[in-house]
């Protein structure tokens, strides 16, 4: 195992000491303290995992600032994710888990067209995508368990093709920038629905 690094801690620390800080942001709060607990946990591992890949891609591929990518965003077809039913003005329970659930899918998809990014990259790639399957394998079963499932589970969507190596790379900046900020949502979001 490799150290944690500085930015990692940081990440950790900061999440820890938020949950306990959050103020609630609506009604919704029936889900159990065990099930946001791995949740909470989930979320820190795939950012730190998505925090090695941006480290990988800087040192390796110069590619350091997601900013600079900005305008290949549109172009490669990257999608945003839709987390509207998640904000603090209009939480919705089932609609904010089913949509976490259909992003997770969507990073998913992504991440398996970031294939063949550079060999330096595959094992954090592979974890990445065990991990996000794991966390929304955790909240399609909370949802099943509170039966709020759909009847049929997220599909992935319409996912970018890249064509080129430095396609897969500077996507791969992107995927993780916009993944990221995801995971930033749905840890506030997470955050709040433990508190008491």
């Amino acid at each position: 195992m490799r150290p944690l690094s500085a930015l990692q801690l940081l990440l950790w620390h900061g999440a820890l000491w938020t949950v306990r800080e959050a103020t609630p942001l609506g009604p919704a709060r029936n889900l159990p303290e065990t099930f946001l607990l791995k949740c909470l946990e989930q979320v820190r591992k795939i950012q730190a995992d998505v925090v090695a890949m941006q480290e990988r891609l800087c040192a390796t591929h110069k590619l350091c600032h997601p900013e600079e990518l900005v305008l290949l965003r549109h172009s490669l077809g990257i999608p945003q994710v839709p987390l509207g039913s998640c904000s603090s003005q209009a939480l919705q329970l089932t609609g904010c888990l089913g949509q976490l659930h259909g992003g997770l899918f969507l990073y998913q998809g992504l991440l398996q067209a970031l294939a063949g990014i550079s060999p330096e990259l595959g094992p954090t790639l592979d974890m990445l995508q065990l991990d996000i399957t794991d966390f929304a394998t955790n909240i399609w079963q909370q949802m099943e368990d509170l039966g709020m499932a759909p009847g049929v589970q997220a599909t992935q969507g319409t996912v970018p093709t890249f064509t080129s190596a430095f396609q897969r790379r500077a996507g791969g900046v992107l995927v993780a920038s916009n993944l990221q900020s995801f995971l930033q949502l749905a840890l506030r979001v997470l955050r709040h629905l433990a508190e008491p």
